[in-house]
C-alpha cells in the first residue's frame, strides 16, 4: 500500500457513506444512527490507544519512568485544540437547533453549519492517519505498513456511516438535492487527507516531534468522542444501542490494530 493510498482510504469511506443518499429515500432511523455514533467512537477510542498512545509511549522508551510525559504533554494539547476549534467554528450539529462556536455577523447557512461540525471531527481523524504514516517513514518508529493500515481502514469503516448521516439529513430536512447533498457530505470528509498530509510533511522535518504528534492526535480524537460523539449517541430513549456499537466498534479496531500492526 502506498502512502497516498493510506491516506486517501478513509476519504473513500466518507465519500462511499454520502453516496447513501442515492439509494435511500429517508433520513437514518433514530436507532440506527444511535448505533453508527457509538460504533464510531468505539473505533476511535480504541485506534486513540492501540494507534497512537501506546506507540507514542513506545517511541520515548529511552526516558525510563518519564516515558509517558510526551503523549502526555501531546495528550493535553490535542484536547485544548480541539477546544479552541470548537469554541471559535461556528458549527451546528444534527437535532439541535442553536449553533456553537463563534457566530458571525452575518449567519451561515444551517447547511454550512452541518459540514462544519463533520468537518471538525474529522480534522484529528485525518492528523491520526498522517502521524502514523510518518512514524512509518521514520527508522525511530516501530509502526508497520500494516499497522498503519489497521489505522485507515478503522476510521474508514467509521466513515462510512458518517458520511451517510451528514447527507441523508440534508435532503430530507433542507431539501437539498441528491447531487448537492452527496457533494457537501464528501466536501466534509476532504479535510482528512488534506491534514493527513500536512502531518506528515511537518512530521518529517520535526522527527523529536514525533511521539507528541501521535498523542496530539489522540487527545483530539478523544474530545470529539467524549464531547459530542457519544453523548449524542445516549441522547433520549435506547441509550443502550450507542453502548452496543460502542463495543462493537472498539472491538473491531482493537482486532484489527493487534493482527494487523
Amino acid at each position: 500500500m502506498s502512502i497516498f493510498m493510506g491516506i486517501m482510504i478513509p476519504f473513500i469511506g466518507t465519500t462511499a457513506g454520502a453516496a447513501c443518499v442515492f439509494f435511500l429515500r429517508n433520513e437514518i432511523k433514530p436507532k440506527i444512527q444511535k448505533a453508527l455514533l457509538g460504533f464510531a467512537s468505539g473505533v476511535m477510542v480504541a485506534a486513540s490507544v492501540w494507534s497512537l498512545l501506546i506507540p507514542a509511549m513506545d517511541m520515548s522508551e529511552h526516558m525510563g519512568k518519564m516515558a509517558f510525559m510526551p503523549a502526555a504533554a501531546g495528550f493535553a494539547l490535542g484536547i485544548l485544540f480541539l477546544l479552541c476549534m470548537d469554541k471559535i467554528i461556528p458549527h451546528l450539529h444534527l437535532d439541535h437547533e442553536k449553533p456553537e462556536g463563534m457566530t458571525p455577523e452575518h449567519a451561515l447557512k444551517k447547511t454550512t453549519m452541518l459540514v462544519l461540525a463533520v468537518t471538525l471531527h474529522n480534522i484529528p481523524e485525518g492528523m491520526a492517519v498522517g502521524v502514523v504514516f510518518a512514524g512509518l517513514l521514520s527508522a525511530e518508529s516501530d509502526i508497520t505498513l500494516m499497522g498503519a493500515a489497521a489505522l485507515s481502514i478503522g476510521i474508514a469503516i467509521q466513515n462510512f456511516p458518517e458520511g451517510a448521516i451528514i447527507s441523508l439529513p440534508l435532503k430530507s430536512e433542507e431539501n437539498v438535492g441528491r447531487g448537492k447533498a452527496f457533494l457537501y457530505g464528501t466536501l466534509s470528509g476532504i479535510v482528512e487527507p488534506a491534514a493527513s498530509l500536512v502531518t506528515i510533511l511537518l512530521a518529517r522535518f520535526i522527527q523529536p516531534a514525533l511521539p507528541y504528534l501521535l498523542a496530539f492526535a489522540a487527545g483530539a480524537m478523544l474530545y470529539v468522542v467524549v464531547e459530542e460523539l457519544i453523548p449524542e449517541s445516549a441522547e433520549g430513549e435506547h441509550s443502550n444501542i450507542g453502548t452496543i456499537g460502542f463495543a462493537a466498534g472498539f472491538l473491531i479496531m482493537m482486532a484489527l490494530d493487534v493482527a494487523l500492526g
